[in-house]
C-alpha cells in the first residue's frame, strides 16, 4: 500500500513537471502622484485661489487685531484715571473681543480647508479617472500611484508616466477653458 501511494506521488509529480506553466507579462507603470499635483496646472489654480481667500481673511483679522490692541492700549492708560469698576468692565469688554477674535480666526482657517479639501477631493476623483481611461488605452495592467502615499516601493525609471499623464490632465484642463500655467 505503502508502495503504490509512493508510485502514485511520483507519477503525479512526473505529471505536473511536464505541464508548461504559462506565465503573463504585466504592463505596468507607475506616477509620481506628488510630483503630479506639484505640476497640475488646476491643482495650482485651487491652490492659488485658497492662498488668496487665505490672505484676504487675514488681513481683516489683522485689521480687527489692530483696533483691539489700541484699545488695550488705551485701556491701559486710561484704567487709572476711570476707576476700578470702569476698568473691570472694559477689561471684560476687551477680553471677550479678543476671544471672539481668536474664534472668528479658527472658524475661517475651518472653513478654508473645509473648502479646498472638497475641491482637491474632486480633483483626486477627477484624476482617478483619467488615469483609468489613461491605462485601459494604452493596456496597461497596472498602474501605481508613488508621492507621499506611495503604494511602490521599487519602479524602473522607464515605468514613470509622471510627465506623460501631468500633460494630459494639464491639457484636458486647458481645454475645459481654465487658464493655462504661465512658465
Amino acid at each position: 500500500m505503502k508502495k503504490a501511494l509512493f508510485i502514485l506521488a511520483i507519477a503525479t509529480t512526473i505529471i505536473s513537471c511536464n505541464k508548461t506553466t504559462e506565465t503573463k507579462e504585466f504592463k505596468t507603470a507607475y506616477i509620481d502622484t506628488s510630483k503630479l499635483m506639484e505640476e497640475s496646472t488646476e491643482a495650482k489654480d485651487i491652490e492659488a485661489k485658497y492662498k488668496g481667500k487665505a490672505a484676504e481673511m487675514d488681513n481683516k483679522l489683522k485689521s480687527e487685531a489692530g483696533k483691539l490692541e489700541s484699545e488695550m492700549k488705551n485701556f491701559k492708560q486710561n484704567a487709572m484715571a476711570n476707576g476700578q469698576a470702569w476698568a473691570q468692565q472694559k477689561g471684560a469688554e476687551l477680553q471677550q473681543r479678543d476671544q471672539e477674535l481668536r474664534y472668528a480666526q479658527q472658524g475661517m482657517l475651518q472653513q478654508l480647508q473645509g473648502e479646498s479639501g472638497v475641491e482637491m477631493d474632486s480633483l483626486v476623483k477627477k484624476y482617478k479617472t483619467i488615469f483609468k481611461e489613461y491605462g485601459k488605452e494604452k493596456g496597461y495592467d497596472y498602474i501605481y500611484g508613488t508621492g507621499e502615499a506611495a503604494t511602490v516601493l521599487y519602479a524602473k525609471d522607464s515605468y514613470d508616466i509622471t510627465k506623460e499623464l501631468t500633460k494630459l490632465v494639464n491639457n484636458k484642463y486647458k481645454s475645459e477653458g481654465k487658464k493655462e500655467e504661465k512658465k
